[in-house]
Order: C-alpha cells, then structure tokens, then sequence
C-alpha cells in the first residue's frame, strides 16, 4: 500500500475512533485519550513545521537560478518563461477571489468547522496600515525575518539573491548553487522520514478531531476536496478559452485526449511529457524544435494549478479558522504563492504539498494545523493539478508557436 493510501486509511480510522470515543466513553476515557493523542499528533505537525523554511529558501534559491539560467540561453525560452509567470499570477489572482466568494454562497457547517481547528470563536484581524504593509515587504534584517518565520520578507530576499548569484562567475556560482541544493536534498531527506511516521501522526490529529466533532468532520473534508478541484476547474477551462481565442479550441481539446489521460492515470507531469510531445507536434501542429524546448521548460519551472490550488487551501483553512482575509493579506499570499510554485517542481506530493501550502499560510497569517489532515485527502484534487498542468503545459507550447516564424527565432543567437 502507497503512503497516500495509508495516510488516509490512519484518517478514516482516526476519525472513527474519535467519533467512537465521543459517542460511547464517560469524559474520563476522552480526557485520558485526548491526553496521548494531542502530544503524538503535535509533535508529528511540529516535525513538519520545523522543515519549511529551510525546504523554501533552498528550494527557491536553486529553482529561480535554474530558471534565470534557461531564460538567459535563448530568447523562446525568455517568451516561456514570461508567458508562465503571467498565467500563474493571473491564476493566483482568480483563486484569491474566487475561493472566498465560493465559500461565502457555499459555506462549510460551522460547527463541524469549529470542532476541526479546535477554536472558540473567531480571530480578529489587525488593521494594517498600507505604508507599513508595503515596508515589510524588504527585510531590513534577514536573519530577524528568518528568526522570527516572517516567509514573505524569506521569500523576497531568497529570490533577490537568487538572482543575483546568476550574475557571479561560473565558480562561485556553481558553490552558492550546490550550498542551496545540499540543503534542499537534506530537507527532502528529512521530510520524507517525516512522512514515514505520517499515518501515527494523521491517526492521531484524526482521532482528535472525531472526539471533538464526530463524523460530521467527514462531511467538511468533502466539502473542502469538492471546492479545491472546483477553482482547478475553471482555471482548466481557463487553459480551453485562451487557446480557443487563438482559433484551436476544437483541434486542441481532440488533440489532449491522450495525453490527458495519460496524466489522470500516472499523475505525473514528466511521465505525461512523451504525450505531450506527441500532442504539440501531432495534431497541434506546433514545431518540433518549439515543443522540444517549451515542454521540458513547462515541466520543470510551470504548474499552472499550483498557486490556485494552494491559494483555495489556505482561504479554505481560513474558512475553517473564521479568519476573514484582508486585501493585503490576499496579495502576500498570491506572491507567495507564485514564489513556492516555481521552488517546490518535482517535489513527491506529501512533500510538495507541505512546502508549497504551509509557507502560503504562514504569510497570510493562517494556523497550518489542520493541513495534515487535508493531506491525507489530496489525492482527489491532485488528479486535477496534474490534469491541469499537462493541459496548460501543451497550451503554452501552442501559444508561443507561430510556425516557421518561432522556428526562426530559435535559429538567432540571443541578442
């Protein structure tokens, strides 16, 4: 059995002993169980916790060098790479707005909310003054950001010495890069043997949330899977509505069938390229020699559903928090959000989920404790990140084909 699999066996078990619990044990037997149960799941979250900042900055250090290095090599890729960076802000945009509308018309049950993030009423968010909140997106002193978890002013200065290590000679370059990616490797390391011990520590935070909310809590982690893959559906709609604009709406939805496919049954963009390959160059008609740079280039550095999912998971969070998001709140959490999808390609799920979602969270000040339990869901909605990606990743290989015109462009040496 996949550890998806038994991390969310150890959820619908946890779950149900909880509930089993509340439902038949004298409050003796609950406090007793929820005294083992609060340390065992708390210890296992802190485990995650203690991993994202050092798995973002080595993550964004070498992913936004890699990324600066292919824009600098040839001016499609430069295209590229700006053509992805407007779609994934644009993404992140709709899915800052969206999400809360959705959920405003579409609400989860209160109590059974209440009951998950364990709270008595709803926080109050602190005014901010637009001045300050434009100041505190410099860090003044990283090492005070990185101290006390500040991930927007982590972000933004990782980045700006990320590309600035482009600019050093080939040799400390390569010793800068290679520092980041060891510890990026380490905390890939580490996170997984995390992970390990994630179904003791799902079982765990399950079981409390069904002591305090029975089987109803079921109910809101369905609720909460439905709304996520409802903002990746219409960000793939999205993806049809702007290559139809172009004229190709008919011939590139026949056109993804298999490659479509072939990402819902692997769920796996990398594995998906050979399809992918085959449907930009078949009936898409897109150059051979534009595919074979776009594609790759889409894989590594573009996940289209990435910012907007991880954006509806955190306003989702929120939700299930009583935060009421602010508009500076909101913008943080889209720079964020654009920031990590870039850092966390290629990561395995678990892993990738946590790096991208926490350090989003964190920023927007969101308490990150339920999100174990909505991992142990994430195998639904990642079907439609992957279905979503493959299908934006041909898209933006048609967008930039113009036939023999882009041919001719790969031809020049950069200027």
């Amino acid at each position: 059995m996949s550890l998806s699999l038994r991390i969310f066996a150890a959820l619908l078990l946890g779950l149900a002993a909880g509930a089993g619990l509340s439902a038949g044990a004298s409050d003796a037997v609950v406090a007793q169980a929820t005294a083992v149960l609060d340390p065992v799941g708390s210890l296992w979250l802190a485990g995650l916790q203690m991993t994202v900042i050092p798995l973002v900055i080595g993550l964004l250090f070498t992913g936004i060098a890699d990324a600066a290095g292919s824009a600098g090599a040839s001016r499609l890729a430069a295209r590229a790479l700006a053509l992805f960076a407007v779609l994934l802000i644009g993404t992140a945009g709709f899915a800052v707005v969206f999400t809360p509308w959705l959920l405003s018309v579409w609400p989860a049950s209160a109590e059974a909310a209440a009951a998950i993030v364990g709270r008595a009423e709803a926080p109050v968010a602190a005014a901010l003054d637009l001045g300050d909140w434009l100041k505190s997106f410099v860090p003044t002193n990283p090492f005070a950001a990185l101290a006390s978890g500040n991930t927007l002013q982590i972000v933004i200065f990782t980045a700006a010495a990320a590309l600035a290590t482009t600019r050093l000679e080939a040799g400390p370059r390569d010793v800068l890069v290679g520092v980041f990616d060891s510890l990026t490797r380490a905390m890939i390391v580490l996170v997984q043997f995390i992970f390990r011990l994630g179904p003791v520590g799902v079982f765990a935070l399950a079981a409390l949330v069904g002591l305090r909310a029975g089987l109803d809590a079921i109910g809101v982690l369905a609720h909460y899977v439905l709304v996520v893959i409802a903002v990746q559906l219409v960000v793939i709609a999205f993806i049809y509505v702007l290559v139809a604009a172009r004229g190709q709406g008919l011939r590139f939805a026949k056109g993804m069938l298999p490659a479509q496919v072939v990402a819902v049954s692997t769920q796996s963009s990398i594995a998906s390229l050979p399809a992918m390959i085959e449907a930009a160059n078949g009936s898409l008609k897109v150059p051979e020699r534009v595919s074979r740079l776009v594609l790759p280039l889409a894989v590594s550095v573009f996940r289209i559903t990435s910012p907007a999912a991880n954006l509806a998971v955190a306003c989702y969070v929120a939700h299930l928090n009583g935060i009421v998001l602010s508009p500076q709140a909101l913008v943080t959490g889209v720079a964020v959000a654009f920031a990590v999808s870039i850092a966390t390609i290629g990561l395995p799920g678990q892993v990738s989920f946590i790096a991208s979602v926490a350090p989003i969270c964190i920023a927007m000040g969101i308490p990150i404790a339920a999100l174990p339990l909505l991992i142990a869901v994430e195998m639904l909605p990642d079907i439609f990140r992957t279905l979503g990606n493959v299908t934006a990743d041909v898209a933006a290989a048609s967008l930039l084909a113009d036939g023999p015109a882009a041919e001719e462009r790969l031809d020049k040496p950069p200027a």
